[in-house]
């Protein structure tokens, strides 16, 4: 038995789930890892191991699954729980992603979907927790910069004058068009992190299961990770009737919001371009470089927007389209890198 395996039994051995059957469940792109445990009555929860040392601590997760539950909405309810451990055990809201519901069920994608914006309205009535960072246009601006210190150095290209230019470029037009931050964000709000509860109530209906890392930012954050997901192809006229859908449900000007859209949807395409290649480079996870074509392509529609002219000049100079040749490349270096 391994030490966390020692810890995790000691968290658990004061409960009714200390001889519970235990299996892991699919982790994510950081070091947290989970497992659902099941009694001989049929019930589950899952446990949430999220060391400290990692950068993945449980107090934010714990303390945004208190404040949205509040808002009532269906984040997992905290059964039990140590910080110091990094430890947590947790409400199971069960296997319907809303990407396998849809998978089993094309017809459901719209109305998912909705449900998905609906949430998202709702969030944004109730003011967010004063003490989250917040996610302005130089925080936005500086996030960008994986995608040159990871990407293009992974393509063996020069970056650091090139992210010097886009920087340049990219600040001023995020802090011309963008409001100051006000409402919260969830960071990595998509099909794969969202569950279908079809037996609760209104935006209840949408569970709801990565939010440790939320921050103070714009409305059109989430919505731009829902529609253009990174792990999935989300049909044009589903992104467009969801985001209508959003526009008229929150009272928003339409096309200020498509300004914002295309602003968020270029910046966080980018940085995930970045974030890949790292997860593939230092963190040994080839398979998140196979993404990377898929969330260029959206960057690419962004960036299309005429007000985005100067930073996207800057980027077809300087950053290599992900043809299959420079995939392969990024996979030839997993886990060589130690630092950009």
């Amino acid at each position: 038995m391994s030490e966390r395996e020692a810890l995790i039994d000691a968290f658990l051995a004061n409960s009714e789930w200390a001889n519970a059957q235990i299996c892991d469940l699919a982790g994510d792109a950081s070091a947290r890892r989970y497992k659902r445990l099941k009694l001989a009555s049929g019930a589950t929860a899952v446990l949430m191991d999220a060391p400290d040392e990692d950068g993945n601590g449980t107090d934010q997760f714990a303390s945004m699954a208190r404040f949205l539950t509040n808002k009532g909405l269906s984040a997992p309810q905290i059964y039990l729980k140590d910080h110091s451990q990094g430890l947590l055990l947790l409400e199971d809201l069960g296997d319907d992603l809303f990407a396998r519901v849809i998978s089993k069920d094309p017809s459901s994608e719209i109305p998912l979907y909705a449900a998905a914006a609906d949430v998202l309205t709702a969030l944004h009535q109730h003011t967010p927790p004063s003490e989250l960072p917040q996610m302005d246009a130089a925080t936005l601006a500086e996030m960008v910069e994986p995608v040159f210190s990871w990407y293009v150095a992974g393509a063996d290209l020069p970056w650091q004058h090139a992210w010097t230019a886009f920087h340049e470029a990219i600040s001023p037009v995020l802090t011309d068009h963008l409001e100051a931050p006000n409402t919260l964000v969830l960071r990595d709000y998509h099909a794969e992190n969202l569950l279908w509860l079809p037996d609760r109530d209104g935006v209840a209906k949408v569970g709801l299961l990565d939010f440790q890392d939320a921050l103070i930012g714009h409305k059109a954050y989430d919505l731009v990770s829902l529609l253009q997901d990174a792990r999935r192809d989300v049909p044009i006229e589903v992104e467009r009737k969801t985001k209508a859908h959003f526009v008229q449900a929150s009272g928003l000007d339409p096309h200020s919001f498509d300004l914002t859209y295309a602003l968020l949807g270029a910046q966080r395409n980018l940085r995930i371009i970045g974030v890949f290649a790292r997860l593939c480079m230092h963190y040994g996870k080839p398979h998140y470089v196979d993404l990377i074509p898929r969330v260029y392509d959206l960057a690419m529609r962004n960036l299309q927007h005429p007000i985005l002219k100067a930073p996207a000049d800057i980027l077809a100079e300087s950053m290599p389209a992900p043809t299959p040749d420079l995939i392969e490349k990024l996979k030839t270096k997993c886990a060589t890198i130690p630092t950009p």
